[in-house]
């Protein structure tokens, strides 16, 4: 059996000409056949060269791994009981759905208070966060959860103001700091401003602090999608120069003159900017959060990547001793801008193996009295079922899922209805709703009545499609929380879910279906 597919994606606007025979191994063709225009990712390859590395096209797009793991969230299901209830009295007038808390808080004071357990852990200076980010910022706000500023957002502002080669001002960051601290609502949620190596050369998070208020900053060590630093793309010469200028890894050198005489006749259509690899040790480590907590932060987060099992032990035990607030744990295979393919399919740990070690880490310091750090679980998570089953996985030390593919795409169709609203042409599909943002979002109702008509009518419809995806998993997530007999976040534990297979169970240590409940079965029969 086969994991992976090679040689051709949706990803690379790649394919097979032979799609029904192809080798499993290569990916090729069967028969490859001399006079192939090279449809296939070899073929490509051999006309644009490195560019075929990247998802396409860039900019418009998310993307994530296709591979199929051995082992997945699939492998696990959730229990249920008929017995009793957690966190509300056992009465069935009481104990309902409806009643079920989804409140987290969590930080060194548990300060931080989101409505919801998931956040956006992460999207930066990629084109397809930027121009979403007005539908990510407001929807999050209105739901009361976490935003994470990525990477890279103010080195790629060409309207930064730079000065000895640290920020002064911006345009890009500060928009997008504003967009969510001016619909947040009753303190709940955050925004969190993320930085990597060039953003911590330029001050960035300092910056944030000291000059647009904000509490919150996370290091960066890597994410599941890749092991470098972020990348994008860039059509613009005079762009890609001063990026250049900036300090960033900028490829081919938009300072030399073959390169910009190549580019300038279309040789070539794109530059592509890279980010530094970062190289991790404990004092530096120490030394970043102690600057961090004398510029101002008062709360510092860190986020890692799927690297090998050492460098998780390290992220658990350096946020331990140096009492992080919140640890973002990624597994491989999850993306939201343009990671480069193979990758994001072949490189780094999968969520569940990822997430069973982290478990394992973690309580060993636990068992022995050390901190642990508030953890969230991020990698491909979408819907209730599975948020539900990476709280349980992780239980008591996880408290949030982060999700960003999916908050982006429903960003992204809300902002495409609103769109076909304002033009008078509502696909069919989205028309048997309605042809007004009333009658199309379900939420619009209780929305426009919280926030009264004026202000209801500045929310795009970007923010609405977030805001509704977000009710639609909140009560998913109630009603699985209500058959567990959960009525509150802290409840859930590793009991509530249960491994399908023998490879489930050895892999994360959660009981395999046929010996859950072996001893009180026992018990029930033996009357």
């Amino acid at each position: 059996m086969t994991y992976s597919r090679v040689n051709a994606s949706a990803a690379t606007l790649t394919k097979n000409r032979t799609e029904g025979s192809v080798i499993p191994a290569s990916g090729m063709c069967v028969t490859c056949v001399d006079g192939c225009i090279g449809m296939c990712e070899i073929g490509k390859s051999a006309y644009r060269g490195h560019e075929v590395i990247y998802p396409q096209p860039f900019g418009v797009i998310t993307s994530a791994a296709e591979k199929t793991y051995p082992v997945d969230y699939s492998h696990i299901n959730i229990s249920g009981t008929a017995v009793g209830a957690h966190g509300i009295e056992a009465d069935s007038d009481k104990a309902i759905f409806p009643n079920v808390s989804l409140e987290v808080r969590f930080g060194h004071d548990n300060g931080i208070k989101f409505k919801l357990p998931f956040m956006i852990p992460g999207i930066g200076s990629t084109d397809v966060a930027k121009n979403n980010w007005e539908g990510l910022a407001i929807g999050t706000a209105l739901a009361g959860t976490g935003l994470t500023i990525g990477e890279n957002v103010v080195g790629m502002d060409v309207e930064s103001i730079i000065r000895d080669g640290k920020v002064v001002d911006t345009v890009d960051l500060k928009r997008r700091v504003s967009l969510f601290k001016d619909h947040q609502r009753d303190g709940y949620g955050a925004i969190i401003v993320q930085a990597n190596i060039e953003d911590t050369r330029l001050g960035v998070q300092e910056y944030a602090i000291q000059k647009l208020g904000v509490e919150i900053v996370e290091l960066k060590w890597g994410q599941g999608a890749k092991n470098i630093g972020g990348e994008v793309k860039i059509r613009n010469l005079k762009k890609a120069q001063m990026l250049y200028e900036r300090g960033y890894v900028v490829l081919p050198n938009p300072t030399d003159p073959n390169v910009i005489n190549a580019f300038e006749r279309g040789a070539f259509k794109e530059f592509e900017r890279h980010s530094r690899v970062g190289m991790v040790t404990e004092e530096g480590f120490a030394s970043r959060v102690e600057e961090l907590r004398k510029a101002g932060a008062k709360y510092v987060f860190l986020k890692t990547g799927a690297y090998r099992p050492a460098d998780l032990a390290r992220a658990i035990m350096f946020a331990s001793k140096y009492k992080i607030d919140l640890l973002t744990v990624d597994g491989a295979g999850g993306g939201t801008g343009m990671s480069p393919w193979r990758m994001m399919n072949e490189w780094g740990i999968p969520p569940v193996e990822f997430h069973s070690l982290t478990y394992f880490y973690a309580k060993k310091l636990a068992d022995r009295g050390k901190y642990v750090p508030p953890i969230a679980f991020a990698s491909g998570f979408t819907f209730e079922d599975q948020i539900f089953k990476g709280l349980a996985l992780g239980a008591p030390f996880v408290k949030l899922i982060g999700m960003a593919r999916g908050p982006i795409a429903a960003a992204m169709v809300g902002k495409t209805i609103g769109r076909t609203i304002a033009e008078n042409q509502v696909p069919v599909y989205v028309e048997r709703f309605g042809n007004t943002k009333d009658e199309i979002f379900v939420t619009a109702a209780d929305l426009r009545h919280e926030l009264g008509d004026a202000e209801f009518e500045k929310v795009p419809t970007g923010a609405l499609g977030l805001y509704t995806y977000y009710e639609r998993l909140a009560q998913g997530l109630r009603q699985l929380m209500a058959g567990t007999r959960k009525f509150g976040l802290q409840h859930i534990t590793r009991d509530d879910i249960f491994a399908l297979t023998r490879d489930a169970e050895r892999i994360s240590g959660i009981k395999y279906v046929l010996d859950v409940d072996k001893d009180e079965c026992e018990k029930i029969l033996n009357y």
